[in-house]
Formats: C-alpha cells, structure tokens, sequence
C-alpha cells in the first residue's frame, strides 16, 4: 500500500513539471519566423531600459543599467575643446608673450624718472601688439601649442616735463612677429622697423645738438621657456639688414616672474631683469630691473604698476651713446 502511494506522489509531480499547451515551448520553425517578421533586431549596449519593441513570439530579455556612464577622458585641468587646433580669427591673448622689461617693446606704458643732473621726464610708450589669427589649441595658461601672426607699432616719446612738456624725442617702431607655441617651449621670428627722431622743440633750444637719423630694418628669432606657470627664461638675436648709425647685431635676455592666471581686483606680484647688448656700443648695452603689482584680466591682458632700474645708454635712440642710469616709476599695459 505504501508502495502505491509512493508512485501515485511521483506520477503527480512530473505531470506538474509537463508544460501545458499554452505554455509550450516554442518550435524551431516558429523562432524562425518571427525573426523573419521583424523588421530590425539592434542592440545598444548603452541602453538602460527595455527596448520599445519585441520580437514576437519570445519573451522580453532583462537588460540590467551599465554601471558607468560612456565618457570621453581628458587631460586634467583641460575642456574638451581646449585640445582642438582650431583657426581663431583676431585672438585677444598670444602664445608669445612680450618681454616685460623690454624698454623697446611695443605697449603702453608711462614712467616718470629724473636723471642726474637732468629735468623730471615722462617716458611714455603709446602702441600694442595685435593679433591677426592663430592655428592652434584654445588652453588657458601659458603653455600654449600652435602658431600665430601678430603685428605691433609704438611711438616712445620723452617729454621734458619742466619746458613746457617739450618732446625731447622719439623713436617710432613697427614690427610682425610670427609665433609657435610647444607647451613650455615658445619660439618666435620676425621682423620690425625703428626710427629715433630728435624732437623740433628740443634742436630749437639746442642749437648745437648733431641731429642723428637712427634707423634699423631688423630680421629677429627668439626662444623661451616656462621654467614653472609663473617663471619664464628667454633669449633673442636680431640682425639689422639695413641700419643707418646703428650696426647689425643685437641680444637679449632676461628672467621674469609674473602672474599668468586672472587675479581679480586682489593682483600679484611681478619681477623682470632684462639685458639688451648691441653691437654700436661695442656690445654693451643697458640693464633693466623691475619689481611691482600686476593685475591679470581673463582676456590675458596684464596691467603692472611698480618700480623700474635702468643702467646703461640712454632708452632714447636718438641719444643712444649718451650713459643716462635712471631710477623711475611706471604703469605698464600689455594687450
């Protein structure tokens, strides 16, 4: 008896694990024809909820959430746009910053100084540097990669300010450079033009003054290099295929700190020692130190306001063998 009921219990269970005819299993041929109903089977691995649309005839498939998000990896501190060389039309900033304590560089610029033995002067420096376009990366910060052409003018002019603010002379200068940026290398070619000019007024009142006609038609190279985001090294030749009183070659180098991120209204602090060699003075030259605030807006525009040494020949080209050390106080805008 305990037999039979035994084989009752199992008879029963494998009659409840049969499937039904509702719940049968489906046949091959009809697999076969729903995949040929359906119009497209596509699979994103990316998809995070169930498809819109089945196939008919087989059940749904889970499709559990990936547990990353598909992403792009850049470099730290850098936009995705940032790493694409783009042509810009007209930049506001350059990948070859000017020299900050260059005395010739094309910028705007006022220093009052008085001379041993001489009036109060105003050295000013009316002009920029623009840019035309640039092939290159749009990163923030100083290393910079691509190319750009520039072009740059300036009058520098000295006023005497106690006759009458008389124009003592000036030197009028106009220029192309071309730039290339590697990160920390930055290198740069080109060519300018300068003229001195001795001021009306001043030849009036000093009859005796040999009027010289200073000019140079100049073809430049130059290199520097970022040692840190603030501290930057550089080097520079030019060689004058046409001068008059002047001679051909020249040098310059120099060291300079300086902020280069935006500073709001709080500022920063800015050094610069920079020398210039030229071959009429026998290869001397000048020194220039200088040491102040700086104030770096987000176009990349930099206004400084500090104390400025001059040791050497006079700044004035139109005097340029005249020994004039000079101890002065400037505001200096580069753009």
């Amino acid at each position: 008896m305990a037999v039979l009921c035994c084989d009752a219990a199992i008879a029963q269970r494998v009659a409840s694990l049969t499937p039904t005819t509702s719940q049968s299993l489906p046949t091959p041929g009809a697999i076969t024809a729903a995949l040929n109903d359906s119009q497209s089977l596509s699979f994103d691995p990316y998809q995070t909820s169930p498809p819109q649309t089945q196939v008919a005839g087989l059940p749904p498939l889970p499709l559990a959430p990936l547990p990353f998000a598909p992403q792009t990896l850049q470099p730290l501190g850098m936009s995705p746009q940032s790493t694409v060389w783009q042509w810009q039309l007209l930049p506001k900033d350059s990948i070859y910053p000017v020299y900050l304590a260059d005395e010739k560089a094309s910028r705007l610029a006022g220093r009052f100084t008085r001379p041993e033995g001489d009036n109060l002067l105003l050295d000013g420096t009316l002009g920029g540097r623009f840019g035309l376009f640039r092939f290159g990366d749009r990163s923030n910060g100083p290393f910079r990669h691509g190319m750009q052409l520039d072009i740059e003018g300036s009058a520098q002019v000295r006023l005497d300010m106690e006759e009458e603010a008389d124009v003592r002379s000036v030197d009028f200068r106009a220029g192309v450079p071309l730039s290339f940026g590697f990160g920390r290398w930055q290198t740069r070619v080109g060519y300018y033009h300068l003229s001195s000019h001795t001021g009306d007024e001043f030849l009036l009142k000093n009859p005796d003054h040999d009027r010289l006609n200073f000019s140079r038609d100049v073809l430049f190279a130059g290199a520097a290099f970022w040692i840190t985001e603030r501290l930057r090294t550089y080097g520079e030749v030019g060689w004058a295929f046409y001068s008059d009183v002047s001679e051909q070659w020249e040098f310059m180098f120099g060291i300079e700190f300086m902020p280069t991120a935006p500073t709001g209204w709080r500022g920063a602090p800015f050094a610069a020692a920079h020398a210039h060699l030229r071959e009429e003075l026998d290869y001397g030259g000048s020194l220039t130190l200088q040491a102040g605030w700086a104030w770096r807006g987000r176009d990349g525009a930099l206004l400084r306001l500090g104390v400025d040494f001059y040791e050497g020949k006079s700044q004035q080209w139109s005097f340029y063998d005249s020994y004039e050390p000079l101890i002065g106080f400037g505001l200096w805008y580069d753009y």
